[in-house]
């Protein structure tokens, strides 16, 4: 994100773009653990099956399976993280331009619909585990379970909907105690 403003705008009228590491949650060392777990599996997984294809010209069939489902936590996981530190994708130009006051409920909004999406991407996503569950679906590539893999996209999905609900009430907090601070001041 860039650090630059519109013409008139200065960095203290907008509201915080990143949150800074005070105002981010200590609970976050879950989601940067599961990413370099994740991140280390990836890499040793797709180094073996390099090194199985270099020296025996076939690979391990499993190995394509178990990465792409890795993949898709890893962007599960990372999008939680990035919504719990405010740094998900925004168009700066709104989001920074205009009042403070604006900015603030650019920010609010922001953190609403990420919550009702990923809640509902949840809510959804518990028929197809329950599809994939009742039906017996079986992955293609290993044959285990497929209510396996797709059990992790409501349980993701409702991390990342909780954490777009406690970014809203920090950045509640936040207006409030810029408010009463602002208050305070005009005082005499």
């Amino acid at each position: 994100m860039s650090s630059s403003f519109p013409p008139g705008a200065k960095a203290s009228d907008a509201a915080p773009a990143a949150a800074s590491p005070e105002s981010e949650p200590r609970s976050l060392r879950l989601e940067d653990w599961l990413t370099v777990i994740v991140m280390a599996s990836l890499a040793l997984i797709t180094f073996a099956n390099v090194l199985v294809r270099y020296f025996t010209n076939s690979s391990f069939a499993w190995t394509e399976e178990i990465s792409v489902f890795l993949m898709i936590v890893l962007a599960l996981v990372a999008g939680s993280a990035a919504v719990a530190r405010d740094q998900h994708i925004r168009i700066e130009y709104f989001a920074e331009g205009g009042s403070a006051m604006r900015s603030k409920r650019l920010a609010q909004l922001g953190a609403i619909c990420v919550a009702v999406l990923f809640g509902l991407i949840a809510v959804l996503s518990v028929r197809v585990v329950w599809d994939d569950y009742r039906f017996g679906e079986t992955s293609p590539g290993i044959g285990v379970p497929q209510w396996w893999y797709s059990i992790w996209l409501p349980v993701l999905s409702t991390l990342i909907a909780a954490r777009a609900v406690g970014l809203l009430v920090r950045r509640n907090r936040e207006a409030r105690r810029s408010e009463a601070a602002a208050a305070q001041d005009a005082q005499p």
